[in-house]
This record gives structure tokens, sequence and C-alpha cells, in this order.
């Protein structure tokens, strides 16, 4: 080879990204079952291993289910509940459309817009309505522990169906592990079952249909008399026009939630939602699935993604390098989204044998530099190849 030929290979790599690759240890490239991409702002690849491979992506799948809510639902969109007096029976009707921020603070603020508006001074039942989303849901992944990434989905739920408690040495007795939400007694035998004295229970499905009523009821009795019980059962609103108390929170705030925290309850609310939008209700895991899939195709190109919640819990979600690149193509405008640290917006991912990592290095020329790391392998991790990533733009 000439010393010509040989520059205009070195000058041909430093653009295509080939010079780099020696730059990556090849206990890490080429010994594990990983795949590897980095790229530029304007989508040129700079260094890919297993480009086309699918793996299981864990939690980075929540980047494409925030993405496709974006285009889905829109980012100016706020969750409603419904709800209606009847002056009759004094019943309250509520119904839920898979609010994921649904907190207690929200619902002490739908008790005083209850009272306000429906102009009401005594209430017997409440009768809550969770038929927007089909049940039983069996979310593929979810187990049944007292993690908070096992907490039950629904149309109606308060607090991620989750309770936080904890042991008061001068009350002698259980109290709420947040100053905002009142503990329930009806949740008390649940929690004496742990037999801790500080953590959290998650809700049966059951409970969780019942718990936004019961925090309802609490709150309105500050105010006026509730004299009868708290029941789930389908209804018709008896008024066209039912009023609407919209979620002070907007999509992306949602999002941002979401990502921040890793929230599996709240990325499949999202994608539930998604499916009762495009293919109307009620909400189905399959109905999501068909719009998220739909989404990817018609608007990213992704042909080879599997996809079986939004979350990123089921090993059955299987997706490429480089379909993931396109997606983080696409959310550049949401980056901020993403959890920061120093030069780095991200997402993990964490199953057993599972680790990966997706998101944006900021380079020392102040671009972003979209990466991928997908290790499925037992007790291997990815921090060195991500080490060695960060040279590349730095």
């Amino acid at each position: 080879m000439t010393k010509k030929k040989a520059a205009v290979l070195i000058i041909s790599g430093i653009f295509t990204g080939f010079v780099f690759l020696s730059m990556i240890p090849c206990s890490y490239a080429g010994g594990i079952n990983a795949g590897i991409l980095l790229a530029d702002d304007q989508g040129r690849v700079l260094y890919a291993q297993n480009k086309e491979k699918t793996f299981v992506p864990a939690s980075t799948l929540k980047i494409l289910t925030s993405l496709a809510a974006v285009h889905i639902l829109g980012e100016a969109h706020h969750f409603l509940t419904h709800y209606d007096y009847e002056a009759s029976s004094k019943n309250i009707y509520i119904k839920g459309y898979g609010d994921p921020l649904l907190t207690s603070e929200i619902i002490e603020d739908l008790s005083q817009d209850i009272i306000l508006k429906a102009k009401i001074k005594e209430v017997r039942h409440i009768i809550i309505d969770p038929s927007y989303y089909a049940s039983p849901m069996d979310i593929p992944g979810k187990g049944d522990s007292l993690n908070p990434y096992d907490a039950p989905v629904g149309a109606l739920c308060a607090n991620f169906n989750t309770i936080l408690f904890q042991w008061d040495k001068d009350k002698k007795g259980f109290i709420s592990g947040e100053p905002q939400t009142p503990l329930l007694d009806f949740f008390h035998d649940d929690i004496r079952k742990t037999s801790l004295k500080r953590g959290r229970i998650v809700l049966s499905q059951q409970q969780s249909d019942l718990y936004p009523g019961l925090l309802l009821k609490y709150f309105l009795e500050k105010k006026i008399p509730v004299t009868g019980s708290v029941r789930v059962e389908a209804f018709s609103l008896k008024n066209n026009d039912p009023h609407v108390f919209p979620s002070p929170h907007d999509l992306k705030t949602i999002i941002q939630s979401l990502l921040q925290y890793s929230n599996n309850f709240i990325a499949n609310q999202l994608f539930l939602s998604m499916g009762a939008k495009v293919y109307g209700e009620p909400a189905t895991l399959e109905k999501g699935v068909r719009a998220v899939q739909d989404f990817s195709r018609r608007h990213l190109g992704l042909r080879d993604l599997t996809i079986d919640e939004g979350s990123g819990l089921s090993r059955g979600n299987k997706i490429s390098p480089n379909e993931m690149l396109k997606i983080l193509n696409s959310f550049i405008p949401y980056h901020g989204l993403l959890k920061h640290e120093k030069n780095e917006f991200f997402k993990t991912g964490t199953l057993t044998g599972v680790r990966t990592r997706a998101g944006y290095l900021s380079g020392k020329d102040e671009r972003l530099y979209p990466y991928v790391i997908m290790v499925n392998e037992d007790n291997t991790g990815y921090e060195q190849i991500l080490n060695r990533l960060k040279t590349m733009v730095n």
C-alpha cells in the first residue's frame, strides 16, 4: 500500500468512525453480548457494534413510550376525570381516564371542585367507574412483589397505587409517610402484615379501585357529610355534560416524572391511554401495542421492533441499537426531560442479566451525541464502554 492510499484510508476512517474501533477494549466490544452505537447530531455513526442485532432494552424502552405519547396524545394533553352529582340520590359518580399523577393533593382539589361546581351540601355514596381500562389487566414482566414497579394500572388510581407508611413512637401507631396523604384505617391490616416499621405497600387491584374514592370521601368529609360508602361499578353518566376536572400536569411534566424516576406505572398508564386514544375504549394492552408499533413504523421506520408493554419490564421487548438511535434522533427536542448528570442526558435499564443505557453525550463542541449501550449478559456492566464513548466526544 502506498503512503497516499494509507492517508486516504486514515482520513476516511476519521469521518466514518472506523478509526474509533481500537478505542473500545476487545474484552468489552467483542467478547460480550452487547450492542453499542455512537452517532453525532446529524445522524452520522461514529462507532457501531451489533447495531442490527436485537436486545432486551429494559427501561430504555421508556424513551420510545414517551416519544409516542407526545405524538399520539400531544404535548399539551391533560388527563381528565369526569364527575356528576345526582341530586335525587345524592350520589357522586366519578369516571377516570388514566391520569397517572392523580395524587392526594389533586384529589383534595377535586373534592373542592365538586363542592363548588356541583353546589352540593351532602353526599351519600361515591360511585367509582374504572371501566375506561379493561380489567383484569396483566402487564408482561410485572410480578406480585411489594416493589412499586409491580403496582397495578387502572383508569382511576391514586398515589401510584402504593401507600407509604411509618411507625410513630409518640402515637404508638402507624402514620402516613407523606404529610399530604392521610393513612386510612382501611389499609392498617395490610401494613401490619408486612412486619415493617417503615415501608411501602402495593395495593391489590381491588384496593386500587377503591383507594381514590376513599381518599375523596376523606377530603369531602372535611367540608360536608358523606353518609354512604364507596362503590366500584361501571355506569353511564346521566348528565350529557358532566363536570370535567383536568389534571394540572401537562404531558411533558408527566414524561419528565416518568423518565427521571423510571416509573413503570406511569409508562404503562401512557401506553394504555395511547391505545384507547387511537382505537377507542376500553384501553387494552393489545391496543397499546398496536398504537406504539404503528407509530414506530410510520414515523420512525422501525421494522424489527418487538413490544410487549411500555415500561421495559418484559423480556419480550426487543430492539436493535440502530432502531434505538432513530428514536433518540427524534427525541432530541425533548432530551432535557431525561436525567441529567454533568455532560450527559440518559436513561438506564436494569433486569437480571440486562444492563442498558441510552441518551446523549454533550461533546466539547457543545453538540449532542446520541449513544446506545445494550449489554444482555449476566454479571456484566457497561461502565468501561461508556467511559470509552465519552473519550470520543471530549
